[in-house]
């Protein structure tokens, strides 16, 4: 039981009374647990309580940058003698981080294509660089050097730090270790300094490239590319529009769903949650559209082999938009230079960047500066024609 004396002891250190006499016990966390150890014999006096509160700071700051060592200072102790709890090997802890994000997918808190990204990450080469370490072992300066060696944009380096940053986490959280060696890089500084620029491109279609890729659309396909590049959607934002979104009186249409590999759901920022005003050339198409996918069900646009829901990004690719490209002769770009098609048509005519950020579902308009400067007027305005394209 702790003594009560009239001698002052600072927080963390206390005397103990013992058959042997009294002794003084400093107390400390470690390894998430609250530890007390009894310092040797000595006589109780103000040096001795200033000696042992001065241990105690030591230990604290030895624990807090992860090099307290329990047996250098108490080796009689029974946690002395334990096993290093941050002994768990790497590989078994993303292996139970991949086994967690399955169970994620199976109760619906994960969409499958979040978790093939994180399965990419988890079972990739660069992952595998950490098999055969030890939680202890991965430490800021391993960490910085992994980072730094990976050799790829920052995007794709932030999606493979966010499994790796779960681990970590966790660990912390069991105990397992002292500190989130995230916690002690400035992760920001590095990636921009590491980091190699995105090789993609944006290379939006010019006014003749659209007309050549309406003309050699067939009559069931050019609907759904009129209506895209007069709205700039996401792919899998028109891959959800029902018709039910559609707002002919106001010339309209209400985006609050999304298509990822299969699944809909809402969009990721309140707001992408927007009406995309229509101008003629969308509500034409529209028109045309309504009779062929009008009674088929809900969604606007369907696959146009099948006339069933588009399921996928990679299933418009294929299907149609690659077969499109080369029956227009056009040197191919991805289906999302669609977007960047529109947006950078509206900012050269002089539409307000603040209006394109609303139309294409951005949260500000930083990202229409960052990715469409070069295409912004200085007079801009809102323009009366959005688009012209080919009937």
């Amino acid at each position: 039981m702790d003594k009560r004396t009239s001698i002052n002891t600072p927080s963390g250190v206390v005397i103990r009374e013992m058959v042997t006499g009294d002794r003084l016990q400093i107390s400390f966390m470690w390894a998430g647990q609250q530890c007390r150890e009894l310092l040797p014999p000595c006589t109780i006096n103000k040096s001795s309580i200033q000696y042992a509160d001065n241990l105690r700071n030591e230990i604290k700051r030895k624990v807090s940058d992860g090099s307290f060592e329990y047996a250098a200072y108490f080796p009689e102790s029974p946690r002395a003698k334990k096993p290093e709890r941050d002994t768990e090997l790497m590989e078994v802890l993303l292996e139970k981080q991949f086994s967690l994000y399955e169970r994620q997918v199976a109760n619906g808190k994960m969409s499958p294509a979040t978790f093939r990204g994180y399965a990419k990450s988890l079972t990739g080469e660069r992952m595998r660089h950490w098999h055969g370490w030890k939680l202890g072992g991965v430490t800021p300066s391993a960490l910085r050097d992994w980072i730094g060696d990976m050799d790829c944009t920052s995007k794709a380096i932030r999606n493979m730090l966010i499994p790796l940053r779960s681990v970590m986490e966790d660990a912390l959280n069991d105990g397992l270790i002292e500190f989130n060696p995230f916690d002690r890089i400035a992760l920001a500084k590095l990636i921009r300094q590491t980091s190699k620029a995105s090789d993609y491109v944006i290379q939006p279609f010019t006014q003749a490239e659209c007309d050549l890729i309406l003309r050699a659309c067939r009559s069931d396909e050019w609907p759904m590319y009129q209506f895209w590049l007069n709205t700039g959607l996401r792919p899998g934002e028109l891959q959800a529009l029902e018709w039910r979104h559609i707002n002919f009186d106001n010339a309209t249409a209400r985006i609050e769903q999304n298509q990822v590999v299969g699944v809909v759901k809402a969009p990721k920022t309140a707001a992408g949650i927007r009406s995309v005003e229509l101008n003629p050339e969308a509500i034409k198409a529209l028109e045309a559209q309504k009779t062929m996918s009008g009674l088929r069900g809900q969604r606007v646009f369907l696959n146009h082999a099948t006339l069933q829901p588009w399921s996928t990004d990679a299933q418009v690719r294929k299907n149609s938009w690659l077969p499109l490209m080369k029956r227009s002769g056009i040197e191919y770009r991805n289906p999302y230079q669609i977007r960047h098609t529109y947006a950078s048509t509206l900012l050269t005519a002089g539409a307000n960047p603040w209006y394109v950020a609303q139309q294409l579902g951005h949260e500000d308009v930083e990202m229409v500066f960052r990715t469409y400067g070069k295409f912004i007027r200085e007079d801009y305005q809102k323009p009366k024609a959005v688009l012209a394209t080919a009937n």
